[in-house]
């Protein structure tokens, strides 16, 4: 396996940066080979620049499809997000935020239950070093309607993760972590109208510290649940996962999770009933293990654990949890290590009993480093669909897969290369509320010399 010591990425061709027009440049590519199971390629949307897309979203009309990242210039970041119609990929806005003299750093996007607002959040260097800062968008047009910037109290550096929106489109979560005399959790409510904090919570162990790395909101939107990773000399990283009252931020419950030297959470979600939470992370005993946990929502008692390794040496990290639309399983995936490289693993449990249904590898044709970054699930619940980075011959470029929900069995496969034909990582996924199309982006290197989003839709059959 080709990886970059200072990363742990696969090495890459050198980078370099050459501008950063903005014009959006859209290619329709002809579709992928044909099959009845889907995967056709209907476009793909790219930018000129330097910018590198990290999450993305569907609009619940089925109408529009936000993407987020950075775009830099000179060494300095902004937050760059974009509007794409669904149906073809052609531009429908773009809009940034600079917060004048540091780095702005997106990490997630959202979009509010009703459709008419997108939400994006990350961190902003301020003078105190970094602050969560989030914007909302008029969905249709772009306009900026309020940004909030979070300062912990000590006004240190401050790093946020993750983003949710509650069911009922009230309130506004970001979750990350504050720089406190150590690390904290911090998360913090929005009023979604209008931007203004409602509380903040701030989570920290006078022995330890903690960050929080993913959000889930449960499905009548009372709750917020956190999760990340609690450090310390005597316990080294435990997973650290938190129940949070909605209303005022108070801490309803907390449990965490120990089995050897590192746990490190990584990823949340909620069934669709609101009666159990699910997390996922890696789990270090003589490797790095999947380790998956069920809690009950109301009372954070664990009702099991999972541990997946694939080979006594070897190394599994999970990037990405989601849950069936009917609560009946939860699926996880990330990159497990195989015989002569990473591939990627994905695991379906049963979740009344953790039971695990199914498991599919998927090692590319280079026969290098393939990694899952992100899935998500038909809203029929028939298909999961997982895209990261695949191995070629000549290199790397996205892969993204289509499995059969019920049974496991891979129904397609496609890769994308972008026209500089060097590394392409897909980083994010969404899937249309109808479900005909599932949604893909991340870095392309471009002809022009940079990284761009590339955002690509596929039929899903």
């Amino acid at each position: 396996m080709r990886l970059d010591a200072s990363t742990g990425r696969p090495r890459r061709a050198a980078q370099t940066a050459l501008g950063i027009g903005m014009a959006l440049a859209i290619a329709f590519a002809g579709s992928a080979p044909a099959t009845a199971a889907g995967g056709h390629r209907q476009w793909v949307a790219t930018s000129a620049g330097r910018m590198e897309a990290v999450s993305i979203a569907a609009s619940p009309s089925g109408d529009l499809v936000f993407v987020t990242g950075p775009r830099t210039r000179m060494g300095s970041s902004v937050y760059a997000t974009v509007a794409y119609h669904a149906d073809t990929g052609k531009l429908a806005w773009l809009a940034t935020y600079d917060e004048p003299g540091g780095q702005d750093t997106p990490v997630a996007v959202a979009v509010s239950p009703d459709g008419s607002r997108v939400y994006v959040t990350g961190t902003s260097d301020s003078a105190a070093g970094g602050d969560f800062a989030t914007v909302a968008y008029d969905a249709s047009s772009g306009a900026q309607l309020w940004v909030s910037r979070y300062d912990d109290p000590s006004h240190a550096p401050d790093r946020a993760f993750a983003l949710g929106v509650s069911p009922d489109g009230s309130r506004v979560f970001v979750t990350g972590a504050a720089r406190l005399p150590a690390s904290g959790f911090a998360t913090v409510a929005y009023d979604a109208e209008t931007g203004a904090q409602l509380w903040a919570a701030l989570r920290h162990r006078s022995d330890s510290g903690n960050i929080a790395f993913a959000l889930a909101v449960s499905p009548d939107s009372g709750r917020v649940y956190v999760t990340g990773s609690v450090y310390s000399a005597a316990t080294f990283d435990d997973y650290d996962t938190v129940a949070y009252d909605a209303a005022d931020g108070s801490e309803l419950w907390s449990r965490r999770f120990n089995r050897g030297d590192e746990d490190v959470a990584s990823s949340i979600g909620v069934s669709p009933d609101g009666s159990r939470v699910y997390v996922t992370g890696a789990s270090f005993s003589t490797s790095f293990d999947y380790a998956t946990l069920a809690y009950d929502a109301a009372t954070g008692d664990r009702v099991w654990k999972r541990i997946y390794d694939g080979t006594a040496s070897g190394d599994d990290r999970p990037s990405a949890l989601t849950v069936s639309p009917d609560g009946t399983r939860v699926y996880v995936t990330g990159r497990s290590e195989g015989a002569h490289s990473y591939d990627f693993l994905t695991l379906a449990y049963d979740t009344a009993g953790g039971g695990n249904v199914w498991k599919s590898r998927f090692n590319g044709p280079g026969d290098d480093s393939d990694w899952a970054n992100a899935m998500a699930v038909s809203p029929d619940g028939a298909s999961v669909f997982v895209t990261g980075l695949g191995s070629v011959v000549s290199g790397f470029n996205y892969a993204t897969l289509g499995y059969n929900a019920a049974t496991g069995a891979r129904e397609w496969t496609r890769t994308f290369n972008g026209t500089g034909n060097r590394y392409d990582e897909a980083k994010a996924i969404a899937v249309a509320p109808d479900g005909a199309q599932v949604y893909v982006t991340g870095q392309t290197w471009t002809f022009k010399g940079s990284y761009s989003f590339g955002t690509i839709a596929y039929d899903t059959g």
